[in-house]
Parts: C-alpha cells; structure tokens; sequence
C-alpha cells in the first residue's frame, strides 16, 4: 500500500519579485515552511529578510510570485488577512499600545463581555494573567504596558500573538531584549509551538540561538536566493560565508571568526593620560546611584550588566537626556553645570540610543536630512543652512559607513535596519564629538553590518575618540573593551581592566554581586 502523500507546507512562496524606486528587494526567491518546524532566515543587511517577511506577513504584496497556505493560493491584501490566515508576526520594534494596560493589549479586540456587551474587566484580568503564565512574565496587568521594561514588552506581545490561533508565528530578533532567563523562557514556549504543529520562522543574527532553535535556514544575499535546507548541514563558518559571499579565507581575514570561538584583543593602545570624558557620583532616583565613569582619549570602556542593571541610564544622563539628581559631568576637562541634551552635545557627546526607532532615527525623513540633523548649527551661518555644505559631509559619511541607499533622497525608513544604525552614527559623527556613548551598537543587525560597526568603532578610537560601550553581548563587549564596568541594581559591581577583561571575569563579577 503506498503511503500517503505528505501535507504540503504551512507556506509555500515561489519566485517572489518585489520591487521599490531604484531597488530590485527581492528576485525570485522562494520559501518553504511546514508544521511544527523552526525555520532560519538569514542574510546581511538588505539581503532581503525583512522584504520577505513584509510579504509573508501581508505587509508588501508582491509584483510577481506565487503565496500558498496550506496548499491553497493566498492573496494578503493587509496584515489582518495574514492574521485570518494563522501567520502572526512579532517584530522587533514591538507594536502594541504603550498607553494601554498589559491586560487591553493582549486581548485587544477580543476582550471578555458581560450580557449587556460591556467588556468584562475582571474576566479580562484573569484571562490575561493565564496567557502571561507560560511565559515567566508576573506582572500587574492592569497597568500601562509602557510602566514595564522592554523584555516584559516582547513577552507580551509573544503571548498575545500566540494566542490569537497562530499557525505560524514569525519572530524577528526575539531575544535582542530579554535577559538570559527570559531567553530561556522563550526556548521552552518555542519547543511547546513545534510540538503543537505551529511552525516558527526565526530571524536572529545570534548564532547560538539558530543553532539551538532551529533545524532549517534560508539564506538570502542582495534580494537572492542562495541557499536553503538543514542547518545541520552547515558549520558557523560556512553559514557566515554563505551570508556574506565570500570564501572562507576571505571570512577569517575579516575576524569573522568569532563564531567559532576565536577572539579579537580590545587593545586600542595607551589612552592619552587626560579623561575626555569625567563623570562622578552619578544618581538618579530609582535608575542609578553613585556611578563613575572615566573614558580618556583613544579608550573603548564597557557597560557591562543585565538588562535593567542602569547602563542605558547611564548613558543617557551624562548626554543630558535623564536630569540627575546628583552627580557631575567633565567633557575634556570642562565641567558642565547642569548637563542637558543641547550642552552636552555642544561640550562633544553624542549619544546613539538603544531604540534606534523611537529614539534616533525619523523615518519620514530622507537620508540627508537625517544625518545633518545634529550638525545644521554648525553647518549654517547666521541662521542660513548652507545646502552645499550639508552634501559635502553627507557625501563623506555615505561613502566612509558605505551606507547602502537607491539615494541620500531616499526616506530612512526604508533602510534595512543595519543601514539606519550606520545613518544613525554618520548623524553623530558629522558633528565632531569627543566622546560617543554607543548603547547596542550592533543589536538587531547581521553579521557583516556589525563586523562594519565594529571595526568603525575600532577606527574612531585610533584617531583619538573616546568610546562609552554598551552592549548586551559578551563577545562583542569584551573583544571590544579596553576597560569594563559591570552594573548591577544601578550601581558599579565591578571595574575589569588588562587581563580581566574576559567573558568569565564579566560573569563573575555579576555573579559575585548577585550573591550579597
């Protein structure tokens, strides 16, 4: 008797063509997904990725192509046609409603009634604690999603995407905000999804996480199709070449490697003798208490610590843009009275934010006009914006971040996330700052964007600049550091330098701090 056929996939996309002004997004690439399978989509930045998931997710419709779902043609005319269809998207921008209560976001539009059709509010509560459980996340649902951190967000909003009958749920850069054991948490909901059938299309530029969640890859490079099927097949390496087109030789050459365990030094040289950056005693009420920081000429210092431990706060007080309620900031020896956003900036501080959306980039704008932002007092005279002035420091910059556009006319918004973060740091740099406070740098971007960050970052602090460095990962942090601050409850746990600047040393020292 001849076995029966198999179901065919959750989605099937085949020749997909997808077209913008100037850029051919994505060429005929095609896309297979089935039931209770955990499926890697990986590429540089405008490879493609986010294009694809727009059309599998009813965002873009695509110019040619054909979208199956469960083996039947499929036409998304919105995302509430892709939600009908059982394919739910949690980005990595979380989009829910800030004002709202945690409880109104999750059943947003399907709240519990009582017979008069009034939303039922304790019917409501409980049902979203019940959503919330699986997930690790205790929390007062009746209060405004936004009162929470961002980790608790994108659990959230997981939870509300999961239990709206998803059959395939589509994750984009699900862990660029949770700690470890919400890491963890997420693992087990995963594993939980497969079981039931539901099928997870994955996208992370983290690789032990593809490696410990999923079981196939899609790779695209510059809106193609390169490669697809189990990622057993593939070591880090070769994936990482896949991604970037090139050869192994030419990957090692460019200290790609650390994916498979090899590491860079943070030394950067002796730091001139003078701080360019002074801050004491730092303290703003229930963020950070007590905190000092020195990053002298030419140095790369490090952030360490857990999400919530006050590294952003940190950042974000000595540029001004968190009052303090004690504490001093020295730029190059020049003590600033009261730091706010404007005289820190004047003083030589530029701070890229950790949310490059709501906190940096604007996305209606075009290129040009996004990276003269910060510059055009220094680029006018006498109140008159010179146009030929702000071309030739755009130009400059385009060129040295090599920021791939169609041109410096088009909206940022439309710029893959990794090309946002590089018009993000021409912005900062156009202004000629003393020091920059990079809070995640590299987060959400792919492999050869970050290696391009980093080796900017590299760059920078050889000519002279001084480097305040956050980031959320290990590798990056300490092969990047010449000195590292571990946080922890808002205050210093910690102050690693030569030798102790390690993965182990950053660990230690928050597990150290963790047992008092």
């Amino acid at each position: 008797m001849a076995a029966p056929p198999p179901d065919p996939p959750l989605i099937q996309a085949t020749g997909i063509v997808k077209r913008f002004p100037g850029v051919l997004a994505l060429d005929g690439v095609s896309f297979e997904l089935r039931a209770g399978q955990a499926h890697a989509l990986v590429g540089e930045n405008g490879a493609g990725k986010s294009t694809l998931l727009k059309v599998l997710t009813g965002v873009y419709r695509p110019d040619a192509g054909e979208l199956r779902v469960a083996g039947a043609p499929a036409a998304f005319g919105s995302p509430v046609d892709a939600q009908r269809a059982g394919v739910q998207a949690i980005h990595q921008e979380i989009g829910l409603v800030p004002l709202m209560s945690v409880a109104r976001n999750l059943l947003l539009g399907r709240e519990p009634r009582t017979r008069l059709g009034l939303i039922d509010v304790r019917a409501l509560h409980r049902r979203a604690e019940e959503l919330l459980r699986p997930y690790g996340v205790e929390v007062d649902v009746r209060r405004p999603l936004r009162s929470f951190g961002v980790g608790t967000q994108q659990m959230v909003a997981l939870a509300r995407a999961v239990s709206v009958d998803a059959r395939v749920v589509v994750m984009d850069e699900p862990t660029s905000s949770l700690e470890p054991r919400e890491v963890d948490t997420l693992f087990g909901v995963i594993g939980g999804l497969l079981e039931q059938g539901i099928a997870v299309v994955y996208v992370s530029h983290r690789m032990d996480e593809l490696f410990r969640v999923c079981e196939s890859v899609t790779v695209l490079r510059d809106g193609r199709l390169v490669h697809t099927g189990p990622l057993a097949d593939l070591d880090r390496l070769r994936l990482v070449s896949l991604m970037l087109g090139r050869d192994m030789a030419e990957v090692r050459a460019e200290g790609l490697t650390r994916f498979s365990g090899e590491h860079g030094s943070g030394d950067h040289g002796r730091a001139a003798d003078t701080p360019v950056l002074e801050a004491r005693g730092l303290t703003v009420r229930h963020r950070i208490a007590d905190v000092s920081v020195t990053v002298r000429p030419g140095e790369v210092v490090g952030l360490g610590g857990l999400l919530g431990s006050g590294r952003t706060e940190t950042a974000k007080a000595i540029a001004g843009a968190l009052p303090l309620d004690a504490g001093t900031v020295a730029v190059a020896g020049r003590a600033l009275r009261r730091p706010t956003a404007a005289s820190t900036t004047r003083a030589g501080v530029a701070l890229l934010p950790e949310d490059r959306k709501a906190e940096g980039i604007v996305p209606a704008l075009s290129i040009r006009e996004n990276i003269a932002l910060a510059a055009l007092p220094a680029l006018s005279r006498a109140g008159l914006v010179s146009d030929a002035r702000i071309d030739r420091v755009v130009d400059v910059f385009m060129k040295r971040l090599r920021i791939k556009a169609s041109s410096v006319h088009q909206p940022a918004g439309e710029l893959s996330g990794g090309n946002q973060q590089k018009v993000l740091l021409a912005r900062w740099l156009a202004t000629g700052p003393k020091v920059l406070l990079l809070d995640e740098p590299t987060r959400g971007i792919d492999v050869g964007a970050k290696a391009e960050v980093q080796a900017l970052i590299e760059e920078l602090a050889g000519e002279g600049l001084g480097v305040l460095l956050i980031s959320s990962d290990l590798e990056e942090l300490v092969e990047g550091s010449d000195r590292v601050l571990v946080l922890r409850d808002g205050a210093v746990a910690a102050e690693l330098s030569g030798g102790e600047v390690t993965e182990h040393g950053v660990l230690a020292a928050i597990a150290a701090e963790g047992e008092d």
